[in-house]
């Protein structure tokens, strides 16, 4: 990364891009109403992922950014289960058409929270009210200090084929600043036990930025991940918003990394991975070469939704739970995020929807474009703009800071492909933004851009 660039364009906040426009401009004119006549205009051969969001943990990790609550005890889980399923039935009998299932994906808090039976139940369910293809991915993500042999088994017995591992950093001094304590012994124990559960696809979650964190400590702890084998490794900066996350105001800002050096930080993880044989995705993942992430990216057909990038091609994400986001040709939807009024709504028999966003064909060009940037690198604004009958030259011609970009060297234009330098990678969120039509005063609500 060019020192440079890093003064220039690094401390820019700026959307992560898993969706377009940003989760920050839905709006209330998206109601249950309108999603309810999406849901029933999805057409006969649609295929679709499921996402399941559980917002409980056993406790509050200070650096969070998820919608979580934090209970000790099992009773509140179970009766948000019993909300679940019943959301479930509201959407299925919205739809005149149930879509293949080619993702199930399990988000949190801690879904394996969940009681072995109960989520085994889960499953068996959502397979009975949709679907399911023969090779559908079944995802999880799990805090291993929380992760109990006999949930491992259920994990297995319900057909997960792949488990997320939340890590962040195996240095005590880091765990003990952000209130996670996480030896790497224990998350050792669920790397083997899931694998026992014939689980093959094995994913680590880490963060740089976080309090004392520094080049050293940041390769120690992939040196650790590394001696567990993971297919993949998800690599995010910490984005500090004590004013939206007030749990975070319990890190101490003093000994948070300046910008330089969290760059520095990012930096040396990137080796680390690329020198042991990974290949990086896009702006934060890392995947072994035989991997399907690794496939989809060398063959042009990585995506990227809400739950990063993936190989997830489905017409449509159908999102239950509180907080949780959808999205359907249509455009985009969100639950309620309070947990009371999530289930007051669901037991009324509505609809959980907050709010949304319907797409507009301009929306639907700069999304393509915004994708295709951060999946690729690269873009041919010609070839996208002709697909959604614009003109590429009157598009490129209102984008001011293109020709900026270009001369600082973030960003390449040969005719009408735009591209961007291998040195320039880590700004790619920066290229995006051009085509961002909505980040207006939103930005101070995204994470710095390296």
């Amino acid at each position: 990364m060019r020192e440079e660039l890093k003064a220039l364009y690094g401390d820019e906040r700026l959307p992560r891009y898993t969706s377009y426009p940003a989760s920050p401009h839905f709006t209330e004119a998206v109601d249950a109403a309108t999603y309810a006549e999406w849901l029933r205009a999805l057409p006969a051969d649609a295929t679709a992922s499921l996402y399941l969001h559980v917002p409980f943990c056993r406790s509050m990790c200070w650096y969070c950014g998820c919608h979580t609550h934090i209970t000790r005890h099992d009773a509140p889980i179970a009766g948000y289960l019993a909300t679940l399923r019943r959301e479930v039935d509201l959407v299925a009998g919205h739809l005149h058409h149930r879509p293949l299932v080619r993702h199930l994906h399990f988000g949190g808090g801690t879904p394996t929270l969940i009681a072995p039976d109960a989520f085994r139940a889960l499953v068996a369910f959502l397979r009975d009210r949709f679907p399911f293809a023969a090779d559908a991915e079944i995802a999880v993500e799990i805090d291993p200090r929380t992760l109990a042999p006999a949930m491992t088994r259920a994990l297995g017995a319900a057909g997960v084929t792949r488990a997320s591992l939340g890590v962040q950093s195996f240095d005590p001094v880091v765990q003990e600043a952000i209130g996670r304590r996480q030896d790497f012994s224990v998350t050792e124990a669920a790397v083997t036990g899931l694998r026992a559960a014939w689980i093959r696809g094995i994913n680590l979650d880490l963060i740089y930025g976080l309090p004392h964190q520094s080049v050293e400590s940041c390769i120690e702890t992939v040196r650790q991940c590394l001696a567990l084998r993971p297919d993949r490794l998800a690599v995010f900066g910490y984005a500090h918003v004590p004013g939206f996350k007030k749990h975070q105001r319990r890190i101490d800002e003093a000994m948070l990394p300046n910008g330089a050096a969290r760059r520095a930080q990012a930096d040396a993880i990137a080796e680390t991975l690329t020198r042991a044989g990974y290949r990086r995705i896009g702006l934060d993942h890392y995947a072994r070469p035989d991997d399907p992430l690794t496939i989809a990216c060398v063959e042009g057909e990585l995506r990227r939704n809400f739950q990063g990038y993936t190989t997830d091609a489905s017409d449509a994400l159908i999102g239950f739970g509180a907080s949780a986001i959808g999205r359907l040709p249509q455009g985009h939807v969100q639950n309620d995020t309070v947990l009371r009024s999530y289930a007051e709504r669901i037991d009324r028999g509505d609809l959980a929807t907050l709010k949304g966003y319907a797409l507009t064909r301009d929306d639907r060009l700069r999304a393509t474009l915004i994708e295709r940037i951060m999946c690729d690198f690269a873009v041919d604004v010609g070839q996208v703009c002709r697909s959604h009958g614009q003109d590429p030259d009157v598009l490129l011609a209102s984008l001011p800071r293109l020709r900026i970009l270009a001369d600082h060297g973030v960003v390449r234009l040969d005719g009408h492909t735009l591209s961007i330098p291998e040195d320039a990678k880590p700004f790619v969120r920066n290229v995006a933004a051009l085509f961002d039509a909505h980040l207006g005063t939103s930005a101070a609500l995204h994470s710095r851009a390296a």
